[in-house]
């Protein structure tokens, strides 16, 4: 295999993911144009932006399995091909049912994630894992592209060609991805996906997905739900919020390399110590600062910092936990994160309709994370010694 083969993977494999996260994202920095346009209420509107995360979320446990059994450049072209279809049904939408339902399907954007990470794992030794799994989530970037980038597109072009600007974009993509990768060779057997579940009966499965749930639920759902948030709560401007948000997934993304080199060096169990302890005190400082933008602000971003080093640190044990069933555990580990990212925006438009206030919904988050610490603290070692135990 020649020398830069991996590198060449990992490099496809990250741009790939960043153009798909950019469609993924797309609906919502354009979530208020789409509310004044179809009169929408928050929890309409909520919908709207969540449900990619939900398709994209559910989607990532079968990627996961199929680029495991496929290969990583079929499974991935393929997806990248599909996600045209929606993009062009949205750019004739002309009411909010037909808009939802593209919304939906364009979901399949966020399962790439599953696919990626699976594909590049298999192409570097397990000392490495945790720093190339950090190094292929720079793919989030692509949701900071959609948030800075989708208002400044829509400015210019309008809403029709904007969609049909990124059809084009994300066919030269995946035409590239298919005429560049390359995939290594099957396993000599291949597990069936009913066998490949079976990863489910484990323990430690659950504990990283409810971290991930946490960590990516908690990156996706600030991504997807801050532009909504900054004009509501502080009367920003769609560009201005785009930016601040976009400033949000840059930190988050960058980050996450590191937490997966800290994670190869000293544990993820130790760096996720860190990680929830200090997301709790970001969470506090949003949670008495919504009517303070500057101390909001930092708040986020302290947010955002201990939001993707534990990205990084909890994919770094993947692999520790199933070497053998990486792209099942990806899929499940990596939709739980997805959920992480349905479930928030939702919830933060119902309260706010029904309270008038966005204070409960970060309450809440700070509690789950306590919850998420104690769990780590004391519960994820022996399920993981328990497992490898049972394995030998």
């Amino acid at each position: 295999m020649p020398k830069n083969r991996p590198i060449q993977a990992l490099l496809l494999s990250t741009i790939a993911m960043a153009a798909s996260f950019i469609i993924w994202n797309l609906f919502s920095p354009l979530a208020v144009k789409f509310k004044e346009l179809y009169q929408l209420t928050g929890f309409q509107t909520s919908v709207l932006i969540a449900a990619p995360v939900l398709l994209g979320s559910v989607m990532r446990i079968p990627m996961g399995i199929y680029a495991d059994r496929y290969g990583g450049r079929r499974v991935f072209s393929a997806t990248m091909l599909f996600l045209i279809v929606p993009l062009l049904a949205a750019s004739f939408a002309s009411s909010y049912s037909v808009l939802l339902l593209c919304a939906l399907f364009l979901g399949m954007g966020g399962s790439t994630f599953a696919i990626s990470l699976t594909y590049v794992s298999r192409w570097f030794p397990p000392r490495k894992q945790g720093l190339v799994l950090g190094l292929a989530g720079l793919g989030n970037l692509g949701v900071a592209a959609a948030s800075y980038g989708v208002p400044l597109l829509h400015a210019q072009m309008g809403m029709s060609a904007t969609f049909r600007s990124l059809a084009i974009m994300i066919g030269a993509v995946a035409i590239g991805f298919w005429l560049l990768g390359k995939d290594l060779p099957k396993p000599a057997s291949v597990k069936t996906f009913k066998q490949s579940m079976a990863v489910l009966r484990k323990r430690s499965t659950w504990l990283l997905s409810l971290f991930y749930f946490l960590t990516f639920g908690g990156f996706v759902a600030f991504s997807v739900y801050l532009p909504t948030l900054l004009k509501e709560q502080f009367v920003l401007s769609a560009t201005e919020a785009g930016f601040r948000t976009a400033l949000f997934v840059l930190l988050a993304t960058l980050i996450r390399p590191l937490g997966g080199l800290w994670a190869d060096r000293i544990g993820s169990r130790r760096v996720l110590a860190v990680v929830f302890s200090g997301f709790a005190i970001a969470a506090f400082i949003m949670t008495l600062s919504l009517d303070r933008l500057p101390l909001f602000t930092a708040g986020c971003l302290i947010g955002a910092m201990f939001l993707g080093i534990g990205n990084g640190a909890v994919f770094k044990m993947v692999p520790e936990v199933s070497p053998q069933d990486t792209g099942a555990v990806t899929g499940i580990v990596g939709a739980a994160g997805g959920l992480g990212g349905f479930f928030p925006p939702m919830l933060l438009g119902f309260i706010h309709d029904a309270s008038g206030s966005y204070v409960n919904g970060f309450v809440l988050l700070l509690v789950f994370t306590a919850v998420c610490f104690g769990f780590n603290a004391w519960t994820i070692r022996p399920a993981i010694e328990k497992e490898a135990t049972h394995a030998v």
